[in-house]
């Protein structure tokens, strides 16, 4: 495998401001293929580094999960001193990300002109909540809120239930992917124009993308999404099954798939059954249908169903439990559950990257920095301050 200083974006410098989890998933991203990235917090730190579960060396999940590769700095950004060290490495930056509102932004003086005006060349990526335009331009964004107000909650859950939110923060995490897929794109535009650029994401755009096919289906056909539990309002039978020990999620998309998955259920007259002939006419007769196909599943366990189902192609998943992922050879063997190292040696477990280069795969091999801890040499190495420069700032 390459050297690390054969990973794609060695040489980026990036400044990270952002905080909890889009933002600072970028940043782990840029610096995982490469990138130098200083992430810069206030003195009581970003607030996600308290939110339980902690690791054993008293790290929490929650920040360990998107800090790792970074080097970590201490500023007081209500001091004018910290806002001029914050405007040296931003004159020295590559890429500046940040989660700022606009008006706390340029009190900063970090407003996109400012910094602009400072190093033309720079690429600065900021998260809102609600998109940098609008009348909610100024309003503060967080995951569930955006899962409701963009409507993926409304098509979550179970019919005629309660809103349900999505287990894992997939509006925040897509938002990282996406700010970082947005911020590679603007590094390739200034090989091309020698000028920098505002890449700008948001939680609720991120949500309206991924709304996908319900918004084109409801703007085309006017067919408003609503929840479907763990199934789907156009597939039939597309959803997940109670066996005799748990649950498993089978499908056929076609009719060819519907004659595997009666195949796999033993079940050949059920293929042949008119009233379950063409997915329309299973997606009309699904009250009569699923609960046939639930009194089937729940005569054997899991493994038995997983087994018959596999061995004729047919769609098919155990619902799994995240001890279960995370110790599956399928993900060990792509490199989703990797080691970082701490200062004293020992490591801590974390999720790989989403994506691999065939020349110089990403993964940053230090864990997520402690409070602060490279304030001092980033201020001499980095800004070439002099020990007593460093001791009146600290002052």
């Amino acid at each position: 495998m390459p050297e690390p200083h054969q990973k794609i974006l060695n040489g980026i410098r990036v400044v990270d401001l952002s905080r909890v989890l889009a933002g600072p998933w970028c940043g782990q991203l840029l610096a995982d293929f490469g990138a130098t990235v200083i992430k810069v917090e206030g003195p009581e730190g970003d607030e996600n580094r308290r939110w339980p579960p902690l690791s054993p060396e008293g790290v929490s999940a929650n920040f360990g999960s998107v800090n790792r590769g970074k080097r970590a700095m201490v500023l007081n950004l209500k001091t004018a001193a910290a806002r001029g060290v914050l405007r040296h490495l931003a004159v020295q930056a590559d890429v500046l990300l940040h989660s700022f509102l606009p008006d706390t932004a340029a009190r900063l003086g970090i407003s996109n002109e400012a910094l602009h005006e400072a190093n033309p060349r720079l690429i600065i990526g900021t998260i809102s909540g609600y998109g940098a335009l609008g009348p909610l331009a100024e309003k503060r964004g967080y995951d569930l809120m955006v899962q409701a107000f963009s409507g993926a909650m409304s098509t979550t859950g179970i019919p005629n239930g309660p809103p349900i939110r999505t287990g894992v923060s997939f509006i925040d995490m897509s938002t990282g992917l996406s700010l970082y897929g947005g911020i590679v794109t603007a590094l390739l535009g200034r090989e091309k124009t020698g000028r920098g650029t505002w890449v700008r994401g948001s939680l609720l755009e991120t949500a309206v993308a991924l709304l996908g096919y319900h918004a084109v289906g409801w703007m085309q056909a006017g067919l408003l999404p609503e929840p479907q539990g763990s199934g789907s309002a156009h597939l039939v039978p597309y959803q997940a099954f109670r066996c005799h020990d748990g649950f498993m999620l089978a499908g056929a998309p076609n009719d060819a798939a519907w004659n595997r998955f009666c195949d796999a259920l033993d079940w050949p007259e059920l293929a042949k059954d008119p009233r379950f002939q063409g997915n329309v006419a299973r997606v009309e007769q699904r009250d009569v249908l699923i609960p046939m196909l639930e009194d089937r599943f729940g005569r054997h366990p899991v493994a038995y169903w997983v087994a018959r189902f596999e061995a004729r192609g047919v769609a098919c998943a155990p619902i799994q439990t995240v001890d279960q992922v995370m110790t599956h050879p399928q993900v060990l063997a792509n490199g989703m559950r990797l080691q970082a190292s701490n200062p004293d040696g020992t490591t801590q477990d974390l999720v790989g990257t989403p994506f691999k280069l065939a020349d110089g795969g990403g993964t940053a091999p230090t864990a997520a920095p402690a409070l602060g801890s490279d304030t001092e040499a980033i201020l001499a190495d980095t800004l070439g301050m002099t020990q007593a420069e460093i001791a009146l700032l600290r002052a």
